[in-house]
Protein backbone atom coordinates (compact mmCIF):
# COMPACT_ATOMS: atom_id res chain seq x y z
CA UNK A 1 0.00 0.00 0.00
CA UNK A 2 0.92 3.62 -0.89
CA UNK A 3 0.91 5.24 2.61
CA UNK A 4 2.03 8.59 2.08
CA UNK A 5 3.61 11.15 -0.81
CA UNK A 6 5.95 13.77 -0.94
CA UNK A 7 7.07 15.94 -3.40
CA UNK A 8 6.02 19.33 -5.72
CA UNK A 9 2.88 20.16 -6.71
CA UNK A 10 2.45 19.95 -10.53
CA UNK A 11 -1.20 20.59 -10.49
CA UNK A 12 -4.83 21.09 -8.39
CA UNK A 13 -8.17 20.70 -9.58
CA UNK A 14 -11.10 20.90 -6.98
CA UNK A 15 -10.93 17.57 -5.46
CA UNK A 16 -7.61 16.28 -6.65
CA UNK A 17 -3.94 16.98 -7.10
CA UNK A 18 -0.94 15.56 -9.09
CA UNK A 19 2.46 15.22 -6.98
CA UNK A 20 5.65 14.34 -8.25
CA UNK A 21 7.48 11.55 -6.80
CA UNK A 22 10.65 10.35 -7.99
CA UNK A 23 9.87 12.18 -11.53
CA UNK A 24 6.24 11.01 -11.67
CA UNK A 25 2.99 12.67 -11.69
CA UNK A 26 0.53 10.52 -8.96
CA UNK A 27 -3.03 11.85 -9.17
CA UNK A 28 -4.18 12.18 -5.71
CA UNK A 29 -7.88 12.32 -4.59
CA UNK A 30 -8.24 14.56 -1.91
CA UNK A 31 -11.35 16.35 -0.34
CA UNK A 32 -11.79 19.83 -1.12
CA UNK A 33 -10.83 21.44 1.79
CA UNK A 34 -6.95 19.99 1.44
CA UNK A 35 -6.91 20.43 -2.18
CA UNK A 36 -7.41 24.42 -1.49
CA UNK A 37 -4.38 24.19 0.68
CA UNK A 38 -2.26 22.84 -2.06
CA UNK A 39 -0.18 25.08 -4.63
CA UNK A 40 1.71 24.05 -7.74
CA UNK A 41 5.23 24.50 -7.41
CA UNK A 42 5.26 24.29 -3.36
CA UNK A 43 6.07 20.74 -1.57
CA UNK A 44 3.13 18.75 -0.49
CA UNK A 45 2.95 15.67 2.08
CA UNK A 46 -0.02 13.63 2.23
CA UNK A 47 -0.86 10.28 4.05
CA UNK A 48 -2.62 8.12 1.10
CA UNK A 49 -4.13 4.84 1.02
CA UNK A 50 -4.52 3.07 -2.76
CA UNK A 51 -7.93 1.42 -3.78
CA UNK A 52 -7.19 -1.12 -5.54
CA UNK A 53 -10.41 -2.07 -8.26
CA UNK A 54 -10.20 -4.92 -10.96
CA UNK A 55 -10.46 -1.91 -13.61
CA UNK A 56 -8.82 0.71 -11.67
CA UNK A 57 -5.60 2.06 -8.68
CA UNK A 58 -6.92 5.43 -7.09
CA UNK A 59 -4.68 6.79 -4.67
CA UNK A 60 -6.36 9.01 -2.18
CA UNK A 61 -4.96 11.47 0.00
CA UNK A 62 -5.76 13.26 3.12
CA UNK A 63 -4.33 16.29 5.22
CA UNK A 64 -2.83 13.84 8.21
CA UNK A 65 -2.89 10.68 9.55
CA UNK A 66 -6.40 10.88 11.65
CA UNK A 67 -8.11 11.97 8.46
CA UNK A 68 -6.83 8.60 6.76
CA UNK A 69 -7.61 6.37 9.36
CA UNK A 70 -11.39 7.53 9.89
CA UNK A 71 -11.50 7.16 5.85
CA UNK A 72 -10.69 4.11 6.00
CA UNK A 73 -13.10 3.07 9.03
CA UNK A 74 -16.48 4.94 7.41
CA UNK A 75 -15.60 2.07 4.59
CA UNK A 76 -16.13 -0.84 6.75
CA UNK A 77 -20.02 0.14 6.94
CA UNK A 78 -22.21 -1.17 4.05
CA UNK A 79 -22.61 0.74 1.30
CA UNK A 80 -20.12 3.15 1.98
CA UNK A 81 -17.57 3.45 -0.52
CA UNK A 82 -14.06 5.77 -1.10
CA UNK A 83 -16.13 7.87 -2.84
CA UNK A 84 -18.76 8.89 -0.41
CA UNK A 85 -16.28 8.40 2.71
CA UNK A 86 -14.70 11.43 0.94
CA UNK A 87 -17.95 13.34 0.45
CA UNK A 88 -18.11 12.51 4.43
CA UNK A 89 -14.22 14.26 5.34
CA UNK A 90 -15.28 17.04 3.15
CA UNK A 91 -18.56 17.81 4.98
CA UNK A 92 -16.92 16.68 8.67
CA UNK A 93 -13.79 16.86 10.66
CA UNK A 94 -12.86 13.72 11.68
CA UNK A 95 -13.60 14.66 15.60
CA UNK A 96 -17.22 16.24 14.42
CA UNK A 97 -17.51 12.57 12.38
CA UNK A 98 -16.84 11.02 15.72
CA UNK A 99 -19.10 13.12 17.71
CA UNK A 100 -21.66 12.61 14.76
CA UNK A 101 -21.86 8.87 15.18
CA UNK A 102 -21.15 8.13 19.16
CA UNK A 103 -24.17 10.67 19.38
CA UNK A 104 -25.98 9.19 17.03
CA UNK A 105 -26.79 12.58 15.30
CA UNK A 106 -28.26 11.36 12.18
CA UNK A 107 -29.12 15.07 11.58
CA UNK A 108 -25.00 15.75 10.96
CA UNK A 109 -24.70 12.52 8.93
CA UNK A 110 -27.09 13.17 6.73
CA UNK A 111 -25.68 16.66 5.28
CA UNK A 112 -23.10 14.53 3.98
CA UNK A 113 -24.63 14.43 -0.44
CA UNK A 114 -25.53 10.64 -1.05
CA UNK A 115 -26.16 9.89 2.89
CA UNK A 116 -29.91 9.37 3.37
CA UNK A 117 -31.61 8.57 7.00
CA UNK A 118 -31.38 5.15 6.92
CA UNK A 119 -27.47 5.42 5.50
CA UNK A 120 -27.21 7.40 8.45
CA UNK A 121 -28.86 4.96 10.95
CA UNK A 122 -26.65 2.67 9.78
CA UNK A 123 -23.26 4.40 10.03
CA UNK A 124 -24.48 5.03 13.74
CA UNK A 125 -25.27 1.35 14.21
CA UNK A 126 -21.93 -0.56 12.61
CA UNK A 127 -19.53 1.81 13.24
CA UNK A 128 -20.66 3.72 16.72
CA UNK A 129 -18.15 0.92 18.99
CA UNK A 130 -15.46 1.54 16.92
CA UNK A 131 -15.07 4.73 15.77
CA UNK A 132 -13.98 6.19 19.05
CA UNK A 133 -14.48 9.61 20.94
CA UNK A 134 -13.44 13.00 19.51
CA UNK A 135 -9.63 13.53 20.37
CA UNK A 136 -10.02 17.10 21.35
CA UNK A 137 -7.31 17.45 18.61
CA UNK A 138 -6.79 21.50 16.69
CA UNK A 139 -7.92 21.49 13.19
CA UNK A 140 -5.11 21.46 10.69
CA UNK A 141 -4.82 24.59 8.65
CA UNK A 142 -4.45 24.12 5.40
CA UNK A 143 -4.99 27.49 3.94
CA UNK A 144 -5.52 31.26 5.38
CA UNK A 145 -8.36 33.03 4.01
CA UNK A 146 -6.09 36.92 3.50
CA UNK A 147 -7.70 39.96 3.50
CA UNK A 148 -9.32 39.37 0.39
CA UNK A 149 -11.90 36.45 -0.78
CA UNK A 150 -10.03 34.16 -3.49
CA UNK A 151 -11.55 31.52 -0.76
CA UNK A 152 -15.52 32.44 -2.21
CA UNK A 153 -14.58 30.62 -5.69
CA UNK A 154 -13.04 27.73 -4.18
CA UNK A 155 -16.11 27.18 -1.88
CA UNK A 156 -18.37 27.66 -4.59
CA UNK A 157 -16.94 24.71 -6.76
CA UNK A 158 -16.37 22.40 -3.99
CA UNK A 159 -19.78 22.92 -3.26
CA UNK A 160 -21.13 22.81 -6.77
CA UNK A 161 -19.06 19.56 -7.30
CA UNK A 162 -20.50 17.86 -4.17
CA UNK A 163 -23.75 18.07 -6.29
CA UNK A 164 -25.44 21.60 -4.76
CA UNK A 165 -26.45 23.74 -7.87
CA UNK A 166 -24.66 26.84 -8.43
CA UNK A 167 -27.77 29.29 -6.88
CA UNK A 168 -27.19 27.51 -3.75
CA UNK A 169 -23.73 27.69 -3.58
CA UNK A 170 -24.00 31.33 -4.38
CA UNK A 171 -26.26 31.75 -1.31
CA UNK A 172 -24.74 29.31 1.03
CA UNK A 173 -21.38 31.57 0.37
CA UNK A 174 -22.92 34.85 0.82
CA UNK A 175 -24.76 33.54 3.90
CA UNK A 176 -20.77 32.24 5.36
CA UNK A 177 -18.75 35.79 4.46
CA UNK A 178 -21.03 37.78 6.36
CA UNK A 179 -19.69 35.97 9.63
CA UNK A 180 -16.12 34.39 8.15
CA UNK A 181 -13.45 35.66 10.59
CA UNK A 182 -10.45 37.03 8.73
CA UNK A 183 -8.24 34.26 9.86
CA UNK A 184 -10.62 31.29 8.61
CA UNK A 185 -9.33 28.66 6.78
CA UNK A 186 -10.61 27.57 3.28
CA UNK A 187 -11.24 23.85 5.12
CA UNK A 188 -13.55 25.35 7.90
CA UNK A 189 -15.15 27.91 5.19
CA UNK A 190 -16.15 24.83 3.27
CA UNK A 191 -18.02 22.92 6.37
CA UNK A 192 -19.86 25.96 7.22
CA UNK A 193 -20.97 26.65 3.69
CA UNK A 194 -21.82 22.67 3.73
CA UNK A 195 -24.00 23.16 7.55
CA UNK A 196 -25.75 25.93 6.10
CA UNK A 197 -26.89 24.25 3.15
CA UNK A 198 -28.14 21.02 5.71
CA UNK A 199 -30.45 23.25 7.92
Amino acid sequence: MIASVRGPVLSVGLDSAVVEVGGVGLLVHTTPGTAAGLRPGSAASLATTLVVREESLTLYGFADEDERQVFELVQTVSGVGPRLALAMLAVHAPDALRRAVSDGDIHALTKVPGIGKKGAERIVLELRDKIGLPTGAAPVVVSGNGSGAPWRGQVHEALVGLGWSAKQADDAVETVAADAPADATVATLLRAALRELGR
